[in-house]
């Protein structure tokens, strides 16, 4: 029986990356095949959280296959038929704002729009300081799209960011698995962790 091939695409919400990594590391352990793949930035800046060439290592280590990180790596996705499912997790304000506007020109959201070609699920998780203010628009936009689903999402700060959303990495599996199935998880809106963070 073959794996389900997944395309998980990562893009600059570094100080998420950590969560991101262990959401990978158990699909692995679940079966799927899963293929990173990088935004320009997520595969060439160094951060406080971890360098690039660390990022590239463990995603390697984790898939067992090289990100992909170019237009020309990632436009045969949707041609091809490469993939069951797409995922962008995390995925910042900018490249929201890009998709809801049609811009598809980074490496993580060209593979989704080749990927979408194929009327196949992309799965986005929202990660932004802006989400309830400039990007709100653009979660909307997004929402109302064909074959686009949205891990459900949290204020991760309603005190000290009050604009500021994250989604509930630990519920891709489950969003993945609904979106395969044609469906999408909810609720999508999740109540603030008690902690505030």
């Amino acid at each position: 029986m073959s794996k389900t091939r997944v395309g998980f695409a990562l893009t600059g919400s570094f100080c998420t990356f950590k969560q991101v990594f262990s959401v990978i590391e158990n699909l692995v352990r679940q079966g799927y095949e899963v293929t990173p793949i990088l935004s320009e930035r997520s595969a060439k800046e160094d951060t406080r959280f971890f360098s690039s060439e660390k990022v590239w290592q463990t995603l390697e280590e984790l898939t067992e296959k090289r990100p992909l990180s170019t237009l020309p790596e990632v436009e045969p996705i949707g041609p091809k038929k490469l993939l069951d499912a797409y995922i962008i997790a995390p995925m910042t304000g900018a490249s929201m704002g890009k998709m809801a506007h049609g811009i598809f020109d980074t490496p993580a959201l060209l593979g989704a729009k080749s990927h979408l070609r194929n009327s196949r699920p992309v799965l986005v998780a929202p990660s932004t300081n802006d989400g309830l203010s400039t990007a709100a628009e653009n979660i909307g936009k997004i929402l109302a799209m064909r074959n686009v689903y949205i891990v459900p999402f949290r204020q991760d700060d309603p005190i000290g960011k009050p604009r500021s959303v994250v989604a509930d990495f630990t519920k891709i599996p489950e969003a993945l698995a609904a979106a395969l199935a044609g469906a999408q998880t909810q609720p999508i809106l999740l109540a603030p962790l008690k902690n505030g963070g």
